[in-house]
């Protein structure tokens, strides 16, 4: 399969106004057109005490004005909302953007979000449990004509009607690391997703993913095989150091991939070896137009060669 980019919108929080945001994606998405393939918004209440824009509403917005870009979460905290209702919100975004919705899903994790808007956080192996209903939910409302019923460990529907079908249904890429999480993508993933790791690790998961498959009797390579997280570039080590430590945490070929363009070629296109084919990167500067050059003309078509 071709080596694809996606755009990060990462942590929902802009450091400046809406209207500059927006602003600036009106500068940077009609350069980023024919190389990046799609939008990737998080899904958060809040982080720390920054901007945090509710997911959909943005991903929405995203399909609407930018109609030549696929748009997904990266990834929906699943018990943040009825699976029901989330299968039709999702089936109305797909029919709405002409086909151009990724469902990005995953277990959810973040505690301070929960307790501050009075969700229940259950134990990890709970959730990973409603993550397999909420995946049961999804695939069946969106390919089942009449009434459909499904009664999960913890989510059911009865009787419940979804029509107008999506079409296609949308590609569930499901964003998880763990052992138990992995074996729910090996059964319903048509993406998997790991975010912020080097290649030793993404070869380590990737192996285990592998291995789940196997367990199932399904066909590892049915599984496209993504990655999520930073880029920091730069020409002169002093420059991308400094764009690297700009942020609240340091970026390092640990969490990410910072270099020159010509380093960056290399640590992805070892990514593309070991099977990734889609990177959605949320790329630091790049309002700088000669950091959105050096993407657009040098890393991003390099990297789609390796492939």
């Amino acid at each position: 399969m071709a080596v694809e980019f996606g755009l990060a919108l990462v942590e929902s929080h802009p450091k400046s106004s809406y209207t500059e945001w927006m602003d600036n994606l009106d500068v940077i998405l009609p350069q980023l057109a024919g190389q990046f393939r799609s939008l990737w918004m998080t899904d958060h209440l809040f982080w720390n005490e920054d901007y945090a824009y509710e997911v959909w509403t943005v991903l929405t917005w995203l399909a609407a004005r930018w109609p030549q870009y696929m748009v997904g979460p990266m990834v929906l905290g699943q018990n943040y909302r009825n699976p029901g209702l989330l299968a039709k919100m999702a089936a109305t975004l797909q029919q709405f953007s002409g086909g151009r919705f990724i469902m990005g899903l995953g277990a959810g994790w973040k505690e301070d979000e929960y307790r501050a808007f009075d969700y229940e956080l259950p134990p990890p192996k709970v959730r990973l449990e409603q993550l397999d209903d909420t995946l049961e939910i999804l695939k069946r409302l969106w390919t089942q004509h009449g009434k459909v019923s499904y009664a999960g460990k913890h989510y059911k529907i009865e009787d419940a009607i979804l029509e107008p079908k999506p079409l296609p249904p949308p590609p569930i890429c499901i964003g998880v690391a763990g052992d138990r999480a992995l074996a729910v993508a090996a059964k319903h993933a048509d993406w998997w997703n790991i975010s912020d790791v080097n290649i030793t690790k993404f070869k380590e998961r990737s192996a285990v993913l592998d291995q789940h498959c196997a367990a199932i009797g399904r066909d590892p390579q049915s599984i496209r095989r993504t990655w999520f997280g930073r880029m920091v570039t730069g020409r002169t080590d002093a420059e991308i150091h400094a764009r690297a430590h700009s942020w609240k945490q340091p970026f390092t070929t640990d969490n990410a991939f910072v270099g020159t363009p010509a380093q960056i070629v290399e640590q992805m296109s070892e990514f593309v070896a070991a099977g990734c084919d889609y990177f959605m990167v949320d790329v630091l500067g790049l309002t700088n137009q000669a950091i959105l050059d050096a993407v657009v003309n040098e890393i991003v078509p390099a990297v789609k060669k390796a492939g």
